[in-house]
């Protein structure tokens, strides 16, 4: 018996893991000490009330034998994937309802879906990134090409002819950075692509957080991108789902490679691996997708996107380079002085309790970046906005 030794090419500790850590040792050094977490992008508000009542009233359907619910379809409920087809609708998308597959987390769909890849496959993994494109990779052992995201184009690179790959992964809103992709420049990836025969991961988790009208929510608003893209989402962050877990991922019928239908080779995968989310959890999911649904999980949004504008604007009026925060609620800013992004991780934890992401975690194109996030109680935002400014005055 062999193990995958794959594994052991792994960092030892998963850059959260090591967040978490040096904070529980921190609070047990200094307890009583006040803790601001904007570090792990955890959500904080409770569920919309839609949510709740949906859950509750699917739960009293389990216990009746008339409602109850047994083994689901794998790719999910009909009624779910509707919903979700008919928000791509409302964007001039047509998806259809058999492209859709449902899952328990956009995580679980990033790693699950190299499943389906053979391991001879070469992998286009953007510097700095979250880490789990290259991890899972990492663990199959595929060959890894990263792409330089950096200051100088923004942390939104393009193609280039020098880059030979297989599988293409894109995050927009981009996490760690916030940066995201306009349609022009997502138009040249969709072209490099179906030139070379490649398929883009395409991480949609964070698009309800765009608020310019004419950045593009989902990459199948590219012509020519259903011959060469898959998509991901996830209801984590736009309907607070963290601790309820329900995404899906969406493959459309035109996308085929060595003749074979990648939709129904993914059905074939999750028809043995994976026996579908919970009737509960789905239908809870349905509910944020109404009108009522949306009203109230915008009422969510409004509240992180302020949270946004207030870290923002105090970055801004400190004169402090950053990234993001606009259209995304990821804030991506340069460490004052050149400090290494683990020091100024250990120095506003011990001296402010303040805890936010090293940028190094997520590449070596990370080192001398910090990653806050916006969901945090409003209370926690402001305070540590005014800490954060006055580092930097």
């Amino acid at each position: 018996m062999k193990i995958n030794s794959n594994y052991l090419n792994l960092k030892d500790n998963y850059l959260f893991k090591t967040v978490k850590k040096k904070v529980n040792d921190f609070i047990l050094k200094n307890p009583g000490k006040k803790i601001i977490n904007l570090g792990i992008g955890d959500v904080t508000l409770p569920i919309c009330k839609c949510a709740v009542d949906a859950a509750n009233n699917a739960t009293i359907g389990m216990g009746r034998a008339e409602t109850f619910k047994g083994y689901g379809p794998d790719g999910g409920y009909e009624f779910l994937r509707e919903k979700i087809a008919e928000k791509y609708y409302s964007r001039s998308v047509k998806i259809k309802t058999d492209e859709i597959f449902v899952s328990d987390g956009a995580k679980s769909d990033i790693s699950g879906i190299l499943d389906i890849f053979s391991l001879e496959n070469v992998c286009l993994v953007p510097d700095p990134v979250y880490p789990v494109y290259s991890d899972s990779n990492i663990m199959d052992g595929r060959q890894i090409v990263y792409l330089n995201a950096n200051e100088e184009n923004e942390f939104l690179p393009l193609p280039e002819d020098r880059y030979a790959a297989d599988i293409i992964y894109i995050c927009s809103p981009n996490n760690p950075t916030g940066s995201v992709y306009t349609a022009e420049m997502l138009k040249k990836w969709v072209n490099f692509a179906n030139s070379n025969d490649s398929i883009i991961l395409f991480d949609a988790a964070y698009e309800a957080f765009i608020s310019e009208k004419k950045l593009p929510h989902s990459i199948f608003e590219i012509e020519g991108s259903k011959t060469c893209a898959i998509e991901i989402n996830s209801f984590s962050k736009s309907a607070g789902f963290t601790g309820m877990r329900c995404a899906y991922m969406i493959i459309p019928h035109e996308l085929v490679r060595e003749g074979v239908s990648i939709n129904k080779l993914w059905g074939k995968r999750i028809s043995v691996k994976f026996n579908g989310v919970s009737y509960v959890i789905q239908r809870a999911a349905e509910s944020v997708l109404t009108n009522e649904g949306n009203l109230q999980c915008k009422n969510l949004l409004t509240y992180y996107r302020e949270n946004a504008r207030i870290t923002s604007s105090t970055l801004r009026n400190s004169k402090v380079r950053f990234f993001g925060g606009e259209n995304s609620p990821y804030i991506w800013m340069k460490c004052p002085e050149n400090i290494k992004s683990w020091d100024f991780f250990d120095y506003l934890l011990e001296n402010f309790g303040v805890v936010g992401v090293p940028g190094s975690g997520f590449g070596k194109n990370g080192e001398g970046y910090f990653r806050f996030t916006t969901f945090g109680k409003r209370e926690d935002i402001n305070e540590a906005a005014r800490i954060i400014g006055g580092v930097f005055s």
